[in-house]
């Protein structure tokens, strides 16, 4: 589904005016058609200037509601204050590069993205033009019956 830049452009200026971000940042659109570029959305983030660089990749590998993307993305700017606070604390407390390390990192990175995209289908539910939710990572996803497979045998 390839939208064109202005439409994509309307879909940023309404997540940015709904997320309140609107008058606290500046965000630039920059799109992509790289199927090499293994994600579907990305932000970059100057907290210091507090410019924000929203990056769309229009043949990532989830490309289906690209409001959903918009979304999921600037929520990631909203909670950057949160991110960098948590990152700094594991970096205090923890040696870089040992399994605690390692472990608080992973845990954070992953309830992170998972209160992002929890908040994103929210969000999308109550201010979406298109309420429908991407599936596309679960379509690399092993079923149910081909992960207990091995128990088939069991008698």
């Amino acid at each position: 589904m390839e939208m064109q830049e202005n439409e994509l452009l309307s879909l940023v200026e309404k997540w940015t005016e709904i997320l309140r971000i609107k008058n606290n940042w500046d965000v630039k659109l920059e799109l992509l058609s790289d199927s090499s570029f293994r994600k579907t959305g990305d932000i970059k983030i100057d907290c210091d200037d507090r410019k924000a660089i929203l990056i769309i990749n229009q043949a990532g590998p989830n490309w289906e509601n690209p409001e959903e993307t918009i979304c999921h993305e600037l929520l990631h700017l909203k909670m950057y204050p949160l991110d960098q606070f948590t990152e700094s604390m594991i970096t205090s407390m923890f040696e870089d590069g040992t399994t605690a390390s390692n472990l608080a990192y992973t845990n954070f990175f992953l309830n992170l993205e998972i209160t992002v995209e929890e908040l994103t289908k929210c969000f999308i539910g109550a201010y979406g033009e298109n309420k429908s939710l991407t599936y596309g990572r679960c379509k690399s996803k092993k079923s149910f019956n081909e992960l207990f497979d091995r128990l088939n045998n069991l008698e």
